[in-house]
């Protein structure tokens, strides 16, 4: 069997986490390779919403088994947060959630010296989420961090304390207030008790050598769907460095992940917004600062699931979405929230980069540049409510017209439009 993989293919909250769990009934496995609480996947069901930031997105189906992989990191205070709104909403998690003994720990001091980094950029800043995630992926890779694993040791404890003083004395080299340092409302020594405390659910789940549990599982014939987090254009190496986030969150990363090797990938999920948005700071070409932009947000209520920051909005990037395309070489494309648009006269799509005079129909290194402009073509909107729509027959020609004119431009088909945010509100073609 193969893994097949769904990631974002933008700036992150494409609607990647409705896609899995309308994916979910034909997998026996849905598994997060990346990212930590700093994604925010937003669910739909049965009249209520539901946001996971660490959990994969198909444990409400209770028959599938839902791993968080090595190359998650795990903050467990949060984590046990998601939990407990699961157990609440009458789920068992710990019946079918499986949790990598490699996965790292965020740590309450990996969030002082997120705030602290972030403080100290001023109006540099690159507008993180705070949770941390940058400091846990630099522990990581300077061979300093805490693993899932860890926490059943004797020596954990121990451990812990050595990091957090080496920690504490970076942010003390830092102008930065760190006695007045709060998490989440709460002073340091308040959230450190809670995520001690919150260890314990971590460990109440089924803790395995995730990539000896995944391995078997393609041997035993099960399907296996690798769940992204952000988007494409935040990876840390492809993305709009420095404004990225701190993990690979291309194709590539399902194997580091989740322990997998490259010729066991198969079909891969693209997803991407009928329009573009972007929280934080960094390059946005296709950035509208008109009512356009306004509409944009307001009809697509596009607020941050993790950080609750609005976010912007512009037209679709064409250049950055074939760089995402090729970059993780996707054999399906998923359109979402094409019914935000209903309401426009017309829809613009970034064709092509302007720069120095010269036309770049690709993502080049200088993105970060005040001179690169985008250059649009103009599409006729459809102005008519889609939200109903059972199949594409069932949808106005002018939006055909503008998924046919996406395929034609990226050569890869659309095989799923989004015409709302409930499960229900999903035609496969």
């Amino acid at each position: 069997m193969k893994v097949d993989v769904l990631l974002g293919l933008q700036w992150g909250d494409e609607g990647k986490g409705k896609i899995v769990d309308v994916f979910t009934p034909k997998y026996d496995i849905i598994a997060r390779f990346q990212g930590g609480p700093n994604a925010g996947h937003t669910l739909e069901f049965n009249g209520q919403k539901h946001v996971l930031h660490t959990i994969p997105s198909g444990i409400f189906h209770k028959d599938t088994k839902n791993i968080i992989g090595n190359g998650v990191i795990l903050d467990p205070y949060i984590f046990d947060g998601e939990i407990q709104k699961l157990k609440q909403s009458g789920l068992t998690p710990e019946d079918n959630l499986f949790v990598s003994k490699k996965a790292h720990l965020i740590l309450p001091s990996h969030r002082l010296l997120d705030a602290v980094y972030e403080h100290s950029k001023g109006a540099n800043k690159i507008g993180s989420t705070l949770k941390g995630i940058g400091p846990c992926y630099t522990d990581k890779i300077s061979r300093t961090g805490l693993r899932v694993g860890d926490i059943t040791l004797s020596t954990f404890k121990d451990k812990y304390e050595a990091r957090k003083k080496q920690h504490f004395d970076i942010a003390n080299n830092y102008q930065f207030n760190v006695a007045d340092f709060k998490i989440d409302g709460m002073s340091f020594d308040e959230y450190e008790d809670k995520w001690m405390t919150a260890t314990k659910t971590v460990l109440s789940m089924n803790i395995v050598d995730s990539e000896h549990f995944i391995n078997q599982a393609l041997k035993n014939k099960e399907t296996v769907l690798a769940e992204g987090a952000q988007g494409t254009m935040l990876d840390v190496d492809f993305g709009s460095y420095p404004f990225v986030t701190s993990s690979n969150t291309i194709v590539s990363s399902v194997c580091s992940g989740l322990g997998v090797p490259p010729q066991a990938i198969g079909k891969v999920f693209g997803v991407f917004k009928a329009y573009c948005t972007r929280v934080g700071s960094g390059p946005f070409p296709t950035e509208l600062f008109d009512t356009d932009g306004e509409d944009l947000r307001k009809y697509g209520h596009e607020f941050g699931s993790t950080t609750g920051r609005p976010r912007r909005c512009g037209w679709l990037d064409l250049p950055a979405l074939k760089y995402a395309i090729m970059l993780n070489g996707v054999t399906d494309l998923i359109i979402t929230k094409a019914d935000v648009m209903d309401e426009f006269d017309y829809i613009k799509v970034g064709d092509k980069y302007l720069y120095k005079d010269q036309e770049m129909d690709y993502f080049p290194f200088e993105i970060n540049d005040e001179n690169l402009k985008p250059s649009f073509s103009t599409h006729a909107g459809w102005k008519k409510d889609i939200t109903k729509a059972q199949k594409m027959e069932d949808l106005p020609k002018e939006l055909t017209d503008y998924i046919a004119f996406v395929e034609e431009k990226t050569e890869v088909p659309v095989s799923i439009v989004s015409v709302g945010p409930d499960r229900t509100q999903t035609i496969i073609r």
